[in-house]
């Protein structure tokens, strides 16, 4: 997918940036992300050539007490004065889905007067500013806390659904005047999700209600609920008096600027067949029992995307209109496709009469715990158009897409952000779901320059294909008859005749032990194949990625090994590996060298721990190391990692292994328990008893101080065994 020019239409940012309350425990995604540390990240986000930004000046944040007359200013005044400077207009934010300070909450009256006066001091202080969203999303903030019970005050029923909701807009209303006493001409920027609900035919009833409810935010503020609204009777019925929905009829505070947050899962499914889902999503409203699904996950049809959103909003309240977040949580070029498909959507209908201003790269600094809705602390992270796991803000490959957008200049061209995205292709779909005709999986645009993997034989390069056929990566396997790196003609004719867009080299001299031995064709697969790939590669300006070892140091340290470590292998395994590392590197400065360590994954019967299983589960006997330290690296994770560090187009040496380090025994030990295989037979013996030729070094945990991407050792291990006990069903 190609973007279109923009031709008037902005890219605007934005900073994740909730404080929600679960219980009695606030998280904030400012402080998560490491902004409310780094003033610096504004120079970053101004360098996109962004023309606004979502920004928060909280109301919990500034004003923890509730009083602005004891507020703490410094952070804001130092920010949106710097925002000033850079020439990037805020669209500040005051309540992002929170709850306000600790005294008030979502069902308290006092919310209204309480975030009013904190609105009216934040224009005082700050009279320059002009566009503004007092409450984030009220109607999204008012189903999740009043009637789903996820966050702050948790309720649970209509009534507080309701009076969170019109809590929220009375409260907006009530920001607006005040700030307008001090900014007569502010601008009220109002954000909320708008999905669609589709049914089965029984529950039509259902699905008509909820998709007039997703419009009741912009509704009630547009003074479009009056006795003829068709919620108007349930708004009553669950505690909305008359008069108080006449008030906002009668001075309505209608937004100058629709705000549409669209997401894949945003479009719901109701369906009352339960038997085709698992009983965790079986749930009902009180007259019938159903399952509420993403759309997505069961519907013939793709994801609908922006066009129909836009259109709606649009035929709705013929008010100008943006995209005020564009995010997705998943691979690189599927973030990539999911933006594309925003823009263009925005190009096209600004094209046939929509008044639609901006697109929205949210996000900007990835976001954290989304994965649970903000209900679990678990630092689950999405990166966004930076990813800040670096320490420092790294740029990824949407930073390169959204800058270029920004100047409407020419994106970069970029082969693994074409073709469907996940939403479009028939893996989107639940087992239940799936139909046997219909619907043709798009790996890549058609055309599109491959990636070239080599080794497809091996563990590394089988599962890349594997995981770039998920991805919608268009791959080719090579084996050696195909492309023999060791070879400088062969690898030259294959590049030339596949006009790759990268090459991974996965292919390898892998026997430790025989390579004492057998050091000339080590020698040969493992650092001379890789020097002859990294100079046609380099040649061609084609991006590389090679891998490297644990075993290129010595086991000294007494912490994990950095990137910048200096290298000091013990064997001729690793010293070809180190080799590799240089002669690569030498040879194409942009290539990305991945050192990982000990692999182990679902699709290898090979590897270590998948051959100890299998043993124990036998009834047989098993030695292994209790002496030798490493960091064990889930193959599916380390794949996937390295496929968006190549669309990022990052370089230089990289450590690559999940956090946490074991020895070979408390590896084994660990996995047998957790999938209740007996441990009897299991026993700790000193590396010295196998009699390997190589020697090994005996603590080689892999660290990063460029910044730790993989998930901790103990999730990729619980991960591993459930696919490992889905396998053993499945073969049963």
């Amino acid at each position: 997918m190609t973007a279109s020019r923009g031709a008037g239409l902005e890219v605007w940012g934005g900073v994740e940036c909730t404080i929600n309350r679960v219980g009695d425990r606030y998280q904030s995604q400012v402080a998560l992300s490491g902004h409310d540390r780094r003033i610096e990240d504004l120079e970053r986000f101004a360098a996109l050539g962004l023309r606004a930004i979502r920004y928060p000046v909280l109301w919990e944040h500034v004003a923890p007490a509730g009083d602005p007359g004891d507020a703490d200013w410094t952070w804001a005044h130092r920010r949106l004065g710097r925002l000033r400077q850079l020439g990037l207009e805020p669209i500040v934010g005051l309540v992002h889905h929170g709850s306000g300070p600790r005294h008030t909450h979502l069902l308290d009256a006092g919310f209204v007067h309480g975030l009013a006066r904190y609105a009216g001091e934040v224009a005082r202080r700050f009279p320059w500013l002009r566009r503004f969203t007092p409450v984030n999303e009220p109607l999204t903030t008012a189903r999740f806390a009043g009637a789903y019970g996820l966050w702050y005050p948790h309720g649970r029923d209509d009534a507080s659904f309701v009076c969170a909701l019109l809590t929220q807009c009375q409260a907006i209303v009530a920001a607006m005047r005040a700030i307008r006493r001090e900014i007569p001409g502010a601008e009220l920027v109002q954000t909320d999700d708008l999905g669609r609900v589709s049914s089965t035919p029984r529950l039509a009833y259902q699905a008509r209600f909820e998709n007039e409810r997703r419009w009741l935010g912009w509704d009630l503020l547009a003074g479009r609920v009056d006795r003829h609204h068709p919620l108007w009777r349930y708004l009553v019925k669950h505690g909305a008096s008359p008069a108080e929905l006449q008030a906002l009829c009668d001075q309505p505070c209608p937004p100058d600027l629709v705000g549409i947050n669209h997401y894949v899962t945003s479009d719901r499914w109701l369906d009352d067949r339960l038997e085709r889902y698992p009983d965790e999503l079986h749930g009902g409203n009180g007259r019938d029992r159903y399952v509420d699904v993403e759309a997505v996950r069961v519907s013939p049809e793709p994801a609908r995307g922006f066009a129909g959103p836009l259109r709606e909003a649009w035929e709705r309240y013929r008010l100008p209109l943006a995209i005020t977040e564009v995010h997705l949580g998943c691979s690189r070029e599927e973030q990539l496709r999911w933006f594309l498909q925003a823009w263009n959507a925005a190009r096209q209908a600004r094209a046939a009469g929509v008044d639609v201003r901006a697109v929205t790269a949210w996000s900007l600094l990835g976001s954290f715990d989304w994965n649970t809705l903000l209900t679990r602390f678990s630092g689950h992270y999405e990166p966004g158009v930076f990813d800040v796991r670096s320490g420092e803000p790294r740029p990824t490959a949407l930073a390169r897409l959204v800058g270029a957008l920004a100047r409407d200049a020419e994106p970069p061209p970029s082969a693994c952000s074409g073709g469907a995205g996940w939403w479009q292709r028939p893996i989107r779909l639940l087992p239940s779901a799936r139909h046997p005709a219909g619907e043709v999986p798009t790996l890549a645009a058609a055309g599109a320059p491959p990636l070239l993997v080599t080794g497809a034989t091996g563990t590394l390069g089988r599962a890349f294909g594997r995981l770039c056929e998920v991805r919608g990566l268009g791959c080719r396997l090579l084996r050696r008859s195909d492309m023999d790196i060791g070879d400088p003609q062969s690898v030259a004719a294959a590049l030339d005749a596949a006009r790759p867009w990268a090459v991974v080299n996965a292919a390898g001299y892998v026997r430790v032990d025989d390579a004492e031995s057998d050091g000339e064709r080590c020698e040969r697969e493992n650092a001379a194949g890789p020097r002859h790939l990294a100079l046609a590669c380099a040649a061609r300006g084609i991006p590389l990625v090679t891998f490297s070892s644990d075993l290129v140091f010595d086991g000294r340290s007494t912490r994990p090994y950095l990137e910048h470590d200096p290298v000091a292998p013990l064997n001729a395994y690793g010293r070809s590996k180190a080799r590799a590392e240089a002669a690569v590197l030498a040879s194409h400065p942009g290539a990305l060298v991945v050192r990982t360590s000990a692999f182990f994954g679902p699709w290898d019967a090979y590897n270590f721990l998948t051959r100890a299983i299998r043993t124990l589960r036998d009834g047989g006997e098993l030695a292994a190391a209790d002496d030798l330290v490493v960091s064990p690296t889930y193959v599916p994770d380390l794949v996937n990692a390295c496929l968006d560090l190549l669309i990022d187009g990052a370089n230089g040496i990289w450590h690559l292994a999940n956090p946490g380090s074991v020895t070979w025994y408390e590896f084994a030990r660990r996995a047998a328990r957790l999938l209740e295989v007996p441990t009897g037979r299991l026993h700790a013996v000193g590396h010295r008893q196998f009699g390997w030729a190589a020697p090994r070094p005996q603590y080689v945990p892999l660290g990063s101080g460029r910044g730790s991407l993989l998930p901790p050792l103990e999730q990729a291990l619980e991960r591993y065994v459930q696919a490992h006990a889905a396998a053993l069903v499945a073969a049963a």
